[in-house]
């Protein structure tokens, strides 16, 4: 009886359904797994930011203000401030909270140009001391400060600087301010 002979055809065929059907589970899970985007950065969906002089000196306050969105995390954060305009710097504050609110450009708080106050309390709110009070998190409704030095970066009247709140997770900027002082 030549039975034996069609189903050992059929018997192949089922085999090889069988691997083109494993391999392409394989590939959907191993290619599914590459393409996952990493966790995604917080949304601020709105902020608002002022640079005050300082007693008539060249100096200021930067206040950048969180309006909405989600909860960021400080440990999460760095400021980037782009000075380039006004005195031909950019700084970065680190590590926040910075402790003491008291940034030095030799300390772990910052890195690039010194563009900072490094005066007693020059940085407050959520990113300075303050922060450790709310358990590192910036909220909705609260506003950051942090002091320009006048003698590091003099920033004159019209000029402005831009300033970054970058999530360091995901290297997203969160909030973006163009300030005119």
């Amino acid at each position: 009886m030549e039975e034996r002979a069609s189903s050992s055809v059929i018997g192949n065929v089922l085999l090889i359904a069988i691997v083109v059907i494993l391999a392409a589970t394989v590939s959907v899970y191993v290619f599914g797994v590459t393409d996952r985007p990493s966790n995604p950065a917080p949304t601020v969906a709105q902020s608002s930011g002022e640079f005050v002089p300082q007693d008539g000196n060249q100096g200021g306050v930067v206040r950048i203000t969180h309006r909405g969105g989600d909860t960021l995390r400080v440990a999460d954060l760095e400021i980037v401030v782009d000075a380039r305009a006004a005195c031909g710097k950019v700084g970065r504050l680190v590590n926040l909270p910075a402790s003491g609110g008291d940034p030095k450009p030799e300390s772990e708080f910052v890195r690039g140009d010194d563009v900072f106050d490094n005066s007693a309390n020059s940085v407050s709110g959520p990113i300075g001391e303050d922060g450790r009070t709310v358990n590192g998190r910036w909220s909705s409704g609260e506003t950051a400060t942090f002091r320009i030095a006048s003698n590091g970066c003099p920033v004159t009247s019209g000029e402005t600087i831009t300033v970054r709140i970058v999530h360091t997770p995901t290297n997203s900027v969160v909030i973006k301010q163009t300030l005119t002082a």
